[in-house]
């Protein structure tokens, strides 16, 4: 920077610093900025009771939250399955928009520079249907298996992608007592194999775009399938040919028409009436991607699902023109529930996809806009990952402005960070600096929700602030309905996950081996177990697994053993500091959190995706590290090597040597300890996706497949 864009820095620096002296109290007496920070220390759980001197655990429960009409007039429907919620749903909200998806016009193959073809769709506007409307095609659904032979309390498999005919085909299930076997699309043939096997199931939705795979997962015939029912493509036709003989295809449309056929001039089909399921029968048997083994089937009864609901409603304070976008995946209990929270609500979902989402997602064509842009959402559901990618490519997009601009928004970063601790706002510079980053997002989102990992402090701040909303980090898991603990709207932590959520309790025992125990100080810490009606009741057909990680009080209170070790905080918030599996032994007796390490690192420029390795004989971790092409192709400038490919890159010993000071400054800078900061790195050209087998499909590392993948890696960095 010049000495005049030193000046013009400067001066703007005092500007603002004088206009906020100056005018900021006129803002103070609207926003009272004593009670906003006197809310964010507030108390938002206790523990039951007193914690003394050789306690081995403590539980916390929750502040009670109060009411809003709107909350009494829910409790009172006394829905006790996901049936009743969404009939309820659907009768409160008949002529609101529910779904919407948006036309899909065309296709087209787009070249990039870099030579490589990608698929781009045409897209048109969002087309929405009302509640009305989607209970029908919900209930034609349910009663079109019914007519196809599906029997009552018989497992249907949705295996499909986030779509309005996904959660249109769950409830159809529910209204009929199916209970529900849900896949992970991006899990590889033989968990999907494995699933369709355990459950026995002989029926499966799919999709036009997945459809073919179906070629290979059954001809092995180790399923009972009989029953294909896949949604079309809007602009292709589905082949239908090639499949197992005895296996029937049929579109989705063509069963809603049976299941309307039912009720034609009034002749009502008896046998394709609804039969409601119980409280206590089984909604989702939930397939998560575990990181060792096959994925385990996690049972969740319509009352464990209905309890979330119930906690999660008092989280969040709708508003009449709200939308919410959907784009994670619905065979994350997170992600169904959150869609189910908007149908109680009344707001529309907007779907979409990470191909589409913004407007420069890889599936939007040149010149168009992204579906954020277009539906303007105010409610927006996050994962890690996403974040990650935003902050970076916020930053990125800043630095590329120039030294001048950068040093300018992260001073506005900072000014405004600085002012949301003291409970004040900065109007003028929301609109006038960041109002081009929020519109990203399409310009409305005024809450987001972060789950599914641990969100990066420094990431928490950042994205927070320049998006210029609560930012709510949440923790739970499927075995909790991804209900445990949520930040509350008038919270102002990071770092952390909030209090308990309404109606469940967590409890901290001691981890002897780890060293962490609820007497510690400053704070209580030990091994995270949930405890209420939204715990699951296992795990299915593993009976032994269950009973491992499953208990039931005296109380008659469902418990689950998290394995994730967590700190509480004197306002009853928690922060998840470490998980067991994740913790390693250094050779001189330093404790290593591999997880926490490398949520920290995430934030590094250099790094894409990270995996550290600690050997117990060994006084230093290293890492394997995925790095970012862009930026190694400016650690590659610097030492006149241009041209190179990625691999290329990776291989360079300068170019590995200048990464790994990259990641060990941004480690120092962001308090990690000597001994937690990699002594040595691997770059690998690789990109770490479920279908390499080195992640999970909800993208979480699988340590043990990658260890064993780069185990040369490993051995050399610890010069064997």
């Amino acid at each position: 920077m010049g000495a005049v864009s030193d000046t013009l820095l400067s001066f703007i620096k005092g500007f603002v610093q004088v206009w906020g002296t100056l005018f900021g109290w006129i803002y103070s007496l609207f926003t009272r900025p004593d009670v906003v920070v006197k809310n964010y220390g507030k108390t938002r759980s206790r523990p039951m009771s007193e914690i003394k001197d050789g306690d081995t655990e403590v539980t916390y429960i929750p502040e009670k939250m109060p009411d809003t009409p709107f909350m009494q007039k829910f409790h009172e429907s006394n829905c006790e399955t996901m049936a009743d919620v969404w009939n309820w749903s659907c009768r409160n909200n008949r002529e609101k928009r529910m779904l919407g998806s948006r036309d899909v016009l065309g296709e087209e193959d787009e070249i990039q520079p870099n030579g490589k073809m990608f698929k781009k769709l045409d897209l048109g506007d969002y087309r929405w249907i009302q509640a009305e409307e989607a209970d029908a095609m919900a209930d034609n659904f349910g009663r079109g298996l019914r007519v196809l032979g599906h029997k009552p309390s018989q497992p249907v498999c949705m295996y499909a992608d986030t779509r309005a005919e996904w959660l249109l085909s769950v409830n159809g299930a529910f209204k009929q007592g199916f209970p529900v076997v849900t896949i992970y699309t991006n899990l590889g043939e033989d968990a999907v194999i494995h699933g369709l096997e355990e459950t026995e199931v002989e029926t499966v939705v799919t999709s036009h775009e997945l459809l073919p795979k179906f070629k290979k997962i059954l001809k092995d015939k180790r399923d009972k399938v009989k029953t294909i029912v896949y949604i079309e493509n809007p602009i292709k036709q589905t082949d239908v040919k090639g499949f197992r003989d005895d296996v029937r295809l049929i579109s989705y449309w063509d069963v809603l028409s049976l299941g309307k056929k039912t009720q034609n001039n009034n002749m009502i089909d008896t046998e394709a009436e609804p039969i409601p399921p119980t409280p206590e029968d089984p909604a989702i048997i939930m397939y998560t991607s575990g990181s060792t083994g096959n994925p385990k089937g996690v049972v969740l009864s319509h009352k464990n699902l209905v309890s979330a609901l119930n906690s999660l409603v008092y989280c969040f304070n709708p508003k009449d023109d709200d939308v919410y976008i959907a784009y994670l995946p619905l065979a994350h209990v997170l992600e169904l529930l959150a869609e189910s929270m908007m149908v109680i609500w009344g707001i529309g979902i907007g779907y979409s996809s990470p191909n589409t989402l913004t407007d420069k997602s890889t599936m939007i064509l040149r010149g168009q806009k992204g579906d954020a842009t277009i539906l303007q959402p105010s409610l927006l559901f996050c994962v890690p990952l996403i974040l990650d990618r935003m902050f970076k490519g916020v930053t990125e997009n800043v630095k590329k402005k120039g030294n001048f601009v950068n040093k300018l928004i992260n001073f506005f970063v900072e000014y405004k960070l600085e002012k949301t601790n003291k409970g004040e706002i900065t109007p003028i510079i929301d609109k006038l600096i960041f109002k081009s980053i929020r519109a990203l997002v399409g310009g409305r989102v005024r809450v987001m929700l972060s789950g599914g990992a641990p969100l990066a402090p420094d990431t928490h701040d950042y994205l927070k602030t320049v998006f210029g909303l609560p930012l709510l980090q949440g923790y739970g898991l499927t075995e909790s309905c991804a209900c445990a603990t949520l930040m509350q709207l008038d919270e102002n932590s990071t770092g952390r996950v909030g209090p308990p959520v309404q109606n469940t309790r967590v409890k901290l025992i001691n981890w002897e081996e780890g060293n962490y125990r609820i007497t510690d100080k400053p704070h209580p810490r030990g091994e995270v177990i949930l405890g209420g009606d939204n715990i699951a009741s296992g795990y299915y057909k593993l009976p032994e697994k269950t009973e491992e990680e499953f208990f039931t009080d005296s109380e008659g209170r469902r418990w689950f053993r998290t394995g994730d070790i967590g700190e509480m905080y004197p306002d009853g918030t928690l922060m998840i500091i470490d998980r067991k599996k994740d913790l390693v032994k250094l050779q001189f007796g330093e404790y290593v959190s591999l997880g926490k390490v490398e949520a920290c690192l995430k934030g590094c420029p250099v790094i894409s995706n990270i995996c550290v390795y600690g050997n117990s004989h060994k006084s230093y971790v290293v890492a394997i590290v995925c790095p970012a092409p862009h930026i190694l192709k400016e650690l590659a400038a610097k030492y006149g090597k241009t041209g190179m490919s990625l691999e290329d890159m990776c291989q360079d010993k300068d170019i590995t040597g200048a990464a790994l000071r990259e990641i060990i400054n941004y480690g120092k800078a962001h308090r990690l300890e000597k001994f937690e900061i990699p002594g040595a790195v691997h770059l690998t050209p690789i990109e770490w996706t479920p279908d390499t087998g080195l992640t999970t499909a909800a993208m979480k590392l699988k340590r043990r497949p990658l260890q064993d993948y780069y185990q040369k890696d490993i051995d050399r960095m610890y010069g064997h």
